[in-house]
């Protein structure tokens, strides 16, 4: 099977044991769950794979979640493993909840890490994208450390630190800012009642990416899941509180399984009895997590709106952003609103979808046409769309002197200084 459909992987543990695959968070390899191994591998064979262009993984950039479990699957149909458990960090939980959803016959056990519903926001996660593609992995690389750990865990483990930092740096930038694209399009808020196997959501009580609250939704969500939130970690959980993630994980794995006619794969295995003791009588500084329920799901809203609206007001917020599109909707009253209708089923629901030109060729279009016409205002935020749409301020510089010469040398000043100033604001690196 081609590279391009599979991920790279190892084992650990007996060739003949359950198998448990572990996923990784967006911008590690699979040694983040280095310090689990020596316990999980004792009772299952355990698979940790990398990301495309993650640890000297082939660079070909999957573009969606989706794309990333379908990777992932032909690999271990490769294997010949038909039903796993799966525990995954970030990223590598949405991986995990992606398979429960479309494939819930292969996944007997599910394990959600910082993970959630939606990760932050679209406009997030597609910028973080614009400032890689402007400036590399470097920036992203150094602010690692205060996005993955406490700040008395990253004072106190240098070494750790300086890893995490080197591990991001020599990610492939194109498979990262693919992935940014993935987590930016991602969004099971509506279909979390339908993932029907056992899961177990952890989540560090500082973790300020995934925070509790979205632990909380997940597990007010899926039917079968519950919570445990692990005192003292941030968002790389497992590596910061290696001892009270294995020890979930044990706990998890070993008591939760499925009917006796919808076999898992999974064999029951008792917890260690010094592991099972620490939910009430935890060693002196080891955090433990404590396991609970939440409250019923809210059901969801259904809408009714049409196919062209749904399309456009989708694509509409991913090349504009969240922020844009929320304003606009927000400040239409009943004078404006049919138009801002108007412009989402027909601009983007009909226009923007047309699969003639790719979202970079529309963006150079837009954005001539917009300075051309001195239509400034627009100019700004279609700069901004452009960048999302993966056009690099290079190229945009190009866009604009080739408008200086079809459409006049003032248009073009006027249009580069708005331009200026937008590619500014969206490439510099967070401080």
């Amino acid at each position: 099977m081609s590279e391009t459909q599979t991920l790279q992987y190892r084992f650990d543990g007996p060739e003949d044991g359950p198998v448990l695959i572990l996923g990784p968070s967006l911008g590690t390899t699979w040694h983040m769950w280095d310090r689990q191994i020596p316990e999980l591998s004792r009772h299952w064979r355990v698979l940790r794979f990398d990301l495309p262009g993650h640890g000297g993984a082939p660079a070909h950039p999957a573009v969606s979640v989706s794309d990333l479990a379908e990777r992932l699957l032909a690999t271990i149909d490769g294997l010949g493993i038909d039903r796993f458990g799966y525990a995954g960090c970030s990223i590598g939980g949405a991986i995990g909840a992606e398979l429960a959803l479309r494939h819930p016959l292969r996944v007997g056990s599910l394990a959600l890490v910082s993970a959630s519903p939606r990760f932050g926001t679209a406009d997030s996660y597609r910028q973080r994208g614009v400032v890689v593609r402007t400036n590399g992995l470097d920036p992203i690389a150094r602010a690692t450390p205060e996005r993955w750990f406490t700040p008395a865990f990253a004072a106190g483990q240098p070494a750790i630190v300086e890893w995490s930092v080197q591990m991001v740096r020599t990610t492939d930038p194109g498979c990262y800012i693919a992935a940014c694209e993935a987590l930016a399009a991602f969004d099971m808020n509506a279909e979390l009642g339908r993932i029907g196997v056992p899961t177990l959501v952890v989540v560090g009580a500082d973790d300020h990416v995934t925070p509790p609250a979205d632990a909380r939704v997940l597990v007010a969500g899926i039917p079968d899941a519950r919570l445990a939130v692990v005192p003292g970690a941030s968002h790389l959980a497992p590596v910061e509180q290696p001892t009270a993630v294995t020890d979930l994980l044990v706990r998890h794995f070993s008591t939760a399984w499925q009917s006796t006619d919808q076999p898992t794969g999974m064999t029951m295995i008792p917890a260690p009895a010094h592991r099972a003791m620490l939910a009430t009588a935890p060693p002196t500084g080891i955090p433990v997590a404590e396991i609970g329920y939440a409250a019923d799901p809210v059901p969801a809203v259904p809408d009714t709106r049409s196919d062209a609206y749904d399309k456009g007001i989708r694509v509409r917020r991913e090349v504009l952003g969240d922020a844009h599109v929320d304003r606009a909707q927000s400040n239409a009253d009943e004078f404006t609103g049919d138009f801002q209708d108007f412009i989402t089923r027909y601009a983007w629901g009909e226009v923007w979808t047309r699969p003639g030109l790719d979202r970079r060729t529309r963006s150079v279009i837009t954005l001539t046409a917009l300075a051309s016409r001195g239509h400034l205002d627009e100019l700004a935020f279609h700069t901004r769309a452009a960048l999302r749409n993966g056009l690099t301020p290079a190229e945009i510089k190009e866009v604009l002197l080739h408008t200086a010469v079809y459409c006049g040398v003032p248009t073009a000043n006027s249009a580069f200084s708005v331009a200026q100033r937008v590619i500014r604001e969206e490439t510099t690196p967070e401080a």
